[in-house]
């Protein structure tokens, strides 16, 4: 809030009383000092300097990136952050030779009818990513299906992400580490709701859209900005919908379950471990959290049908009352909206294959990405021995959801959970103290001698790192461990 209120201040941040420059690289160069530093990311130039004493990652991260383009590390440390609404009274002005960046795919402005062109992927992409996914559309009377061929076995229902906003018609395929958008202005209006079919043995993926008159289309329509790439997922900026908040209710004293409902004309389901993240403007900036969703609940979910509603997203947050997001999230109104983006993350369910014995740790609420990978182990895996969870926090009272994991593991034999407090009551007979060597030598027990493992940890920062260096020292190999570090 303190940076929000010296935006608004009306001091000149970048010390060039409000004009917009270009920038040469042996400019750029020139600014590199804690008092004078420019960073370029994405082409945009910003004088950091009146930043460095609020920048929550110090001085020193933000000078790794001094007089020079930053948009590499940017996106290894945070890229989520909304750097453009935060920064942008520190705009110095664009780069006058762009930095070095992949080639952006616009396709000429022409109706699409069937006839299409080649994906745009580059040279050097072709050879290192997947087969070039292609795409085609055919209709009823009353009905449009769009055809994704993606050239994968492996793609499902989490794969593809579809929005419908006014005109705007977006289909986003992810598959391994690439995205291939399809992006369209329609020829024709259609209904809200809409259905996506997934033919998983050869990677076809079909979106049946509702004409709103029984009319016969000429094209589809026109494209729009980056319709028919394919690009390294990273690359691709995240896109935002509004959802609805529909409930929020405590789980604890300081943690809620909040539910937001997606739009009418949105296809979205959050793969289990994976994140996204929430948008408000607070003060009339963007602020961007990531938040990883669960389950509505522990226990209804083992009775949901194979495909759920997946209208609603259900997050557990944790409200800081001196906090700048989440006191803003916590006094929405049943009805108002939050922007929610699409799902990011490097948690893959193929780690899941074979395994025998799976291992959680969780710290607060690093118990959130938790949640759905308990229901999809116990209810997926036939291979799975057991589960264990070793739950961290504080106080009793600030155990989430402490009933649905004692009755969970009454229910099902495999599981098992442990709590340990750091500042129990003078009544607590369970474990006590801080994640260490002695408790995790003796939580971290194979089923078999050589039964293959998971450990999954997520939790604070300083918690999940010292925890990831106890397990290598206690000899499991970097595929048997998996940090939620987000």
């Amino acid at each position: 809030m303190d940076w929000i209120r010296l935006t608004k201040s009306g001091k000149d941040l970048t010390g060039l009383k409000g004009r917009l420059i270009e920038v040469t690289e042996e400019e750029l160069k020139k600014h590199n000092k804690k008092d004078d530093c420019w960073i370029c990311i994405r082409g945009f130039v910003y004088n950091v300097s009146p930043y460095m004493e609020y920048h929550p990652g110090g001085e020193d991260e933000l000078m790794k990136a001094a007089g020079s383009d930053g948009t590499d590390l940017f996106d290894q440390v945070h890229r989520w952050v909304n750097y453009e609404s935060m920064l942008k009274e520190c705009l110095v002005g664009r780069m006058a030779v762009k930095p070095a960046v992949p080639k952006d795919y616009h396709e000429e402005k022409k109706v699409l009818n069937g006839m299409l062109p080649k994906s745009q992927v580059p040279n050097a992409l072709a050879k290192e990513g997947p087969v070039s996914p292609s795409y085609d559309w055919f209709q009823t009377d009353s009905l449009v299906t769009i055809v994704i061929y993606t050239k994968q076995k492996d793609v499902n229902l989490d794969s593809v992400r579809v929005d419908h906003q006014y005109d705007s018609f977006r289909a986003e395929t992810i598959i391994k580490d690439y995205s291939y958008l399809i992006h369209i202005e329609l020829s024709h209006a259609i209904q809200e709701d809409f259905s996506v079919r997934v033919v998983a043995n050869v990677g076809k993926i079909e979106i049946v859209l509702k004409k709103k008159e029984n009319t016969s289309w000429e094209c589809l329509g026109h494209p729009l900005e980056n319709h028919n790439s394919l690009m390294p997922k990273k690359d691709r900026g995240l896109y935002y919908r509004k959802c609805q908040l529909i409930s929020k209710e405590d789980a604890t004293h300081d943690t809620k379950l909040f539910c937001l409902m997606l739009p009418p004309s949105t296809h979205l389901q959050v793969p289990v471990g994976q994140h996204v993240y929430l948008k408000l403007t607070i003060a009339g900036t963007e602020i961007v959290k990531p938040y990883t969703p669960v389950s509505a609940s522990l226990l209804s979910e083992f009775k949901e049908p194979v495909i759920p509603n997946n209208k609603y997203i259900y997050f557990l947050i944790k409200i800081y009352p001196a906090g700048l997001f989440t006191p803003e999230l916590d006094h929405l109104q049943i009805g108002d909206f939050v922007s929610v983006s699409n799902p990011e993350g490097n948690f893959k369910i193929s780690q899941f294959q074979e395994l025998e014995d799976l291992f959680l740790l969780a710290a607060g609420t690093g118990f959130t990405p938790m949640v759905k990978i308990l229901n999809y182990a116990l209810t997926n895996i036939s291979s799975l021995r057991k589960v264990k969870l070793m739950f961290f926090n504080k106080t009793e009272d600030d155990i989430i959801w402490r009933s649905q994991l004692e009755k969970l593991a009454f229910k099902d034999k495999r599981f098992d959970v442990e709590f340990v407090l750091s500042k129990p009551t003078s009544e607590w007979n369970g474990k006590k103290g801080h994640i260490s060597l002695d408790l995790l030598s003796e939580f971290l027990k194979r089923s078999l001698d050589k039964s293959k493992v998971l450990i999954c940890i997520c939790g604070p920062m300083p918690f999940t790192e010292q925890g990831m260096r106890m397990l290598h020292d206690l000899n499991f190999s970097k595929d048997e461990i998996h940090g939620f570090t987000a």
